[in-house]
């Protein structure tokens, strides 16, 4: 049987990516997208590239009836959608409960009603919480430290429910800070690497929130890509990866690198600690690696160094 793979939040950071590749790859895409924080413009980009291979759907996966359309005569999903925000969360938790809890119930139901091979879930490190304990072990209890964190991981755990209850067979691949090109420097709850990117090429001072020695697994793109089609393709594999480099790196080492990539010396503002945000994230990757062969090929410094000769590119 030929496969079709549904990417939800395709018109977003990672989901493009994915389905860039997946399109790359000669396969048939489908994207279902609300475009509250994706673009059309990713896209179409996408579409103009790949004539005939991609179909988009405009749509809100917390309406069951979105769902059922997007899963039609399609084989394996990779679920991306998501309001993927600790500060929203806070600001709004029913929004992200609904984006996050509602919408992935809904589609695993429509998963399991057309026959869906599987399911990748796109989860997040946010759910260890502040355990002091590094780096973070798949078998820690979760403790999720914001709304936000809590929809992912009552996310994954409905994934987990489908598998054992509704023969869905379902992977979780729990994300550390993911970072590259397309990532939106614009939005108001965008992540540091654009934010401080947009910040230096204006020739503002980056925020640090606190003292700027919280450290964080920076991720590559390319590397949660592989990860996807490995968790997709993977016989046996099931419950929660952890995706990451293995690595730490603090903010204001971070910031330095920046800075030198650019040529820029522009001291930065501390302001107080952000509510919800873990002081440290660092991932333990043997699990991903023994069952699924992933191995992080893009390093930090590598990608880092191609984040920022696309952002300069755009930004400019």
């Amino acid at each position: 049987m030929a496969k079709y793979y549904l990417v939800t939040g395709g018109a977003g950071f990672i989901g493009s990516h994915i389905a860039e590749r997946l399109l790359g790859e000669g396969q048939q895409v489908r994207i279902v997208d609300d475009l509250s924080t994706g673009k059309r413009e990713t896209v179409t980009g996408l579409e103009d590239r790949y004539p005939g291979r991609l179909d988009f759907h405009h749509g809100d996966l917390a309406e069951p009836e979105v769902c059922q359309r997007a899963v039609q005569g399609v084989t394996h999903i990779f679920h991306q959608a998501a309001l993927a925000s600790v500060p929203r969360s806070l600001a709004d938790p029913l929004a992200t409960n609904r984006a996050n809890v509602t919408g992935t119930l809904n589609l695993l139901l429509a998963a399991r009603d057309a026959g869906v091979e599987r399911l990748v879930y796109a989860g997040s490190s946010s759910v260890y919480g502040e355990n002091p304990e590094l780096p973070k072990v798949e078998t820690m209890p979760p403790a999720p430290l914001s709304p936000y964190a809590l929809s992912k991981y009552v996310g994954e755990e409905y994934a987990r429910l489908f598998a054992e209850h509704f023969n869905v067979a379902t992977v979780t691949l729990r994300y550390f800070n993911v970072f590259g090109p397309r990532q939106d420097p614009d939005s108001p709850y965008a992540a540091v690497i654009p934010i401080f990117m947009r910040r230096l090429l204006r020739g503002e001072p980056p925020v640090i929130h606190g003292d700027g020695e919280q450290s964080r697994d920076f991720t590559f793109i390319a590397n949660v890509v592989d990860a996807n089609l490995a968790a997709c393709h993977t016989p046996g594999a099931h419950g929660a990866y952890n995706i990451a480099c293995g690595g730490r790196t603090t903010v204001n080492a971070l910031l330095a690198n920046l800075q030198a990539l650019l040529g820029l010396d522009i001291p930065p503002r501390h302001e107080a600690p952000r509510p919800g945000d873990v002081p440290h994230s660092y991932a333990d990757i043997g699990r991903a690696q023994r069952e699924l062969g992933y191995r992080p090929r893009v390093d930090f410094d590598e990608g880092l160094a191609e984040t920022v000769a696309y952002f300069r590119q755009q930004l400019a």
